[in-house]
């Protein structure tokens, strides 16, 4: 199986980015999460169990009685950061409405945020075409 493949069987799934989102956003605790989501809660509940299980999240707990828990993004969660930025980007892009991207974002320099993938060696911008794939075979 392909790393696209094994990557979307721990976060391919529309509740599972959207969880992922949020702790990006700030918004760790669960309440919080089904209120900008609008995601079922034991989809969400679901879908945050298994986060934690692939690595993604960290659960801890803040309240004892009753028991409450945040979530935090462990390193490979924090990789998903491109991913998000991505797809934000896309979907800004191609999918906003009439009065624009719902979000705004911008650099710590004050400017819009756009992303941009470039070669680590050359610094060469990096897009469909530009890439070979010399160790592919057959079975990937």
């Amino acid at each position: 199986m392909c790393s696209v493949a094994r990557s979307l069987e721990v976060v391919g799934e529309k509740w599972a980015l959207l969880a992922v989102r949020e702790v990006f956003l700030g918004n760790r605790r669960f309440e919080e999460m089904v209120r900008r989501t609008g995601a079922p809660r034991d989809t969400l509940a679901a879908r945050l169990r298994s986060l934690v299980e692939g690595g993604i999240l960290e659960r801890r707990r803040y309240a004892e009685h009753p028991e409450r828990f945040e979530y935090f993004l462990t390193g490979p969660g924090l990789d998903l950061y491109p991913v998000i930025t991505a797809l934000r980007e896309w979907g800004d892009k191609h999918l906003a409405g009439p009065d624009g991207p719902p979000l705004l974002v911008e650099h710590r320099c004050g400017n819009r945020l756009r992303s941009r993938l470039v070669c680590e060696a050359c610094g060469e911008p990096i897009g469909a075409g530009s890439t070979r794939f010399p160790s592919l075979s057959a079975s990937d």
